[in-house]
């Protein structure tokens, strides 16, 4: 490798280079490897937009307290509308003590994919819908 930068570079010059690279090469490997991982993901990643579908009330099938205390927020598993069941987690305080036999969830679906997300909302949403 010496031989090809010195015909390159000349020989100052490529002694330099040759014990730089063969100092850092894991350092700018790392980063050229980082990058191509951070840009394939951005690349492949859903931009996130999403809009608003509807409000739903839902049986809610178990509860549990966030760290044993309600005011750390609640993982529930609710009954879907279309007879599926999934889990949802709420960290705000008001939210989670809402959740009872039944909860109000709302809705949402992402832009590119068409995909749900739901996630709990104070009752009075669904009883204005």
């Amino acid at each position: 490798m010496l031989s090809i930068l010195s015909s390159i570079l000349g020989p100052h010059r490529a002694v330099s280079v040759y014990v730089f690279l063969k100092t850092w090469w894991l350092a700018i490997t790392g980063a050229i490897a980082m990058t191509a991982i951070v840009a394939g993901l951005l690349l492949l990643n859903d931009d996130g937009a999403h809009e608003h579908h509807s409000f739903l009330t839902v049986a809610v099938l178990s509860a549990s307290p966030i760290n044993g205390d309600i005011k750390n927020g609640v993982i529930a598993s609710v009954r879907l509308p279309d007879g599926s069941a999934t889990s949802i987690t709420s960290t705000e305080r008001p939210v989670a003590q809402s959740v009872g036999a039944s909860a109000c969830i709302e809705k949402r679906v992402y832009v590119e994919s068409g995909e749900p997300r739901y996630r709990f909302k104070l009752p009075r949403y669904c009883a204005a819908s």
